[in-house]
């Protein structure tokens, strides 16, 4: 079997990596195209067994008009590698490109959507796509309302963050390699300002995160603090911002971090802009606040239903009040350990649902 996977943008990178173990295991022939977009390929040059892959396309940015004029390079990229591949089958996210191409070529897709809020993308998606991978947790009306055929769409009890974390084993060498200790760091990551759903919202440049880490380091000036930023706008922005805190060994500002997971695992607290990160860390036990400025994901509604430990705030004082309310109090019993996977395996891995619907299910 011939399968081409397109992996558009960080996440992406992180979930298809035992996926593509999978396939390469079944000895599958596999056509691998990549988009340069945040830590993407970083993400897949660090991978733990090595992924060829091909680079093809960028990302757009905030603007409509680039948006578009990258989308059209990048479909001239796509277009030679596949039509000479010509795979049996194409598995992706959220690629808009690879689904054009694909119902093109009449090879049959199969695709995961947890984001039916960034609707131009799935409005252009949902009508030509064969069959959609969606969480259990979001209405299925969601997707119908954008186009999506209920017929096509396949339900699985979980969410997409699961498809990696029920292999995960945190590594404490990690604490070694930023000088860290158990409990006594936080992780920031600053809003998606580029994707489309936020395009209004902020400028491409801004992040609550100006406003959130100054009132924690003034409680906690002990503590280490990583931001994770998504472009070299907001680095900008947060290096003009946090003048007199550049230079102090306790705040790292960067575009990526590897081995985020075991980052995550060991640390204090997470509170970030936007959902992955807090999805991944409240799975993993870890005290987690969004600041998603928008509705309540249900995603982040199935994991408080379950019990795990996930806050969503969009009042200021409220993110400072609680983060400072985790951070006063130690690490609770057992949060350094194990525990997490037992939790997370009474859920529904979605790359196992993908892999037996082609290889035990394969006509579509």
């Amino acid at each position: 079997m011939k399968i081409w996977i397109d992996i558009e943008q960080p996440k992406t990178a992180v979930l298809f990596q035992s996926l593509i173990n999978k396939f390469d295991k079944e000895g599958f022939e596999l056509l691998i195209t990549a988009r340069d977009y945040g830590p993407t390929y970083k993400i897949l040059d660090n991978a733990e067994l090595p992924i060829e892959y091909h680079k093809v396309g960028k990302h757009g940015g905030a603007k409509l008009a680039d948006k578009l004029e990258t989308h059209i390079d990048r479909l001239k990229g796509l277009f030679p590698l596949v039509n000479e591949f010509l795979p049996d089958y194409f598995v992706n996210f959220i690629s808009v490109e690879g689904v054009r191409i694909a119902y093109g070529l009449q090879i049959p897709s199969i695709g995961y959507n947890d984001e039916p809020r960034n609707i131009p993308v799935c409005k252009l998606i949902f009508p030509l796509i064969d069959k959609i991978i969606t969480p259990r947790c979001i209405p299925k009306e969601t997707y119908v309302h954008l186009y999506a055929d209920p017929k096509k769409i396949i339900r699985y009890d979980g969410i997409d963050e699961i498809g990696w974390l029920s292999e995960f084993t945190p590594n404490p060498e990690i604490l070694n390699s930023y000088d860290l200790d158990k409990g006594k760091y936080v992780i920031m990551r600053s809003e998606p300002t580029a994707a489309c759903y936020f395009i209004n919202e902020l400028k491409p440049n801004e992040t609550l995160l100006s406003k959130i880490f100054p009132p924690l380091f003034k409680e906690f000036p002990n503590h280490k603090y990583l931001i994770i930023v998504r472009n070299q706008l907001q680095e900008h922005y947060l290096q003009q911002k946090f003048k007199k805190y550049v230079g102090n060994e306790n705040l790292i500002i960067t575009q990526y971090l590897p081995n985020l997971d075991d980052l995550c695992f060991y640390s204090s607290l997470v509170v970030s802009g936007g959902g992955t990160i807090v999805r991944e860390s409240s799975l993993l036990n870890v005290p987690s606040i969004e600041f998603f400025p928008g509705e309540t994901a249900p995603q982040e509604h199935f994991l408080k239903n379950n019990g795990f430990p996930l806050e969503h705030l969009r009042n200021l004082d409220q993110i400072i009040k609680h983060s400072i309310q985790v951070l006063d109090k130690e690490p609770s019993k057992g949060r350094f350990t194990k525990s997490y996977k037992d939790k997370i395996k009474q859920f529904e891995n979605p790359n196992e649902i993908c892999f037996n619907y082609l290889t035990l299910n394969s006509k579509f």
